[in-house]
């Protein structure tokens, strides 16, 4: 019998260390938290337009319409004006990042080179979201003696979400309240729920389970 009981605690040794190089370094798995998030982003496009007297001639507007088009300029860019001229330009540049629906932002983030003499720089930030490595199938389901999560939970949910926000700025910074609410639209779901008839009002259905 003792022989059988020193056979059987060598076998559990031997397994238990299996299991322990399998999981070796997968803390980041543990706990409820998603395996894979969402990464964001950020690159900044830049386009040097002449300002001469610092105001763009119709020409140079048109260059930088057509860039605007060829970036598929939309919500959640953010547009800068930079160089000496910058001030007396954001007007002109205003008007055509408005035909996109935005606003020109303060300030300006740092680029390559500088501007060129009787011109300004635009520059376009843009964020973009997404889940790098997945789907991830790195590490076997099973055996999974220390309950941790799935290699490719979050895969899933989060690459949804990352392929639809609109602004994926927001995952990083959210958005504040707009400050103004109206108590009728938050209450209008809740309200709707109150007034419904309950369902059993008029009594039962009269089922049958034979043909008539």
């Amino acid at each position: 019998m003792m022989h059988k009981l020193l056979l059987a605690a060598v076998a559990l040794t031997g397994l238990s260390g299996c299991q322990t190089a399998i999981y070796e370094g997968r803390d980041d798995a543990a706990g409820l938290g998603a395996v894979n998030v969402p990464v964001v982003a950020q690159t900044n496009y830049a386009f040097d337009v002449s300002a001469p007297a610092g105001t763009l001639p119709g020409t140079e507007q048109a260059r930088l319409a057509a860039w605007f088009d060829s970036l598929g300029l939309q919500y959640g860019d953010v547009v800068y004006v930079d160089g000496p001229a910058a001030a007396s330009a954001r007007a002109d540049v205003a008007a055509l990042a408005g035909r996109y629906g935005l606003l020109l932002a303060e300030g300006a983030p740092v680029t390559s080179g500088a501007v060129p003499a009787g011109a300004v720089r635009v520059i376009v930030g843009r964020a973009t979201a997404s889940v790098p490595g997945c789907p991830n199938w790195t590490r076997a389901d099973q055996p999974n003696l220390q309950n941790l999560a799935n290699a490719n939970f979050g895969c899933g949910v989060n690459g949804a979400l990352a392929a639809m926000i609109a602004n994926p700025n927001d995952l990083v910074y959210g958005r504040a309240g707009s400050g103004v609410a109206d108590s009728r639209t938050a209450a209008r779901a809740i309200q709707s729920y109150r007034d419904a008839a309950p369902t059993g009002d008029k009594g039962l259905d009269d089922v049958t389970t034979t043909e008539n």
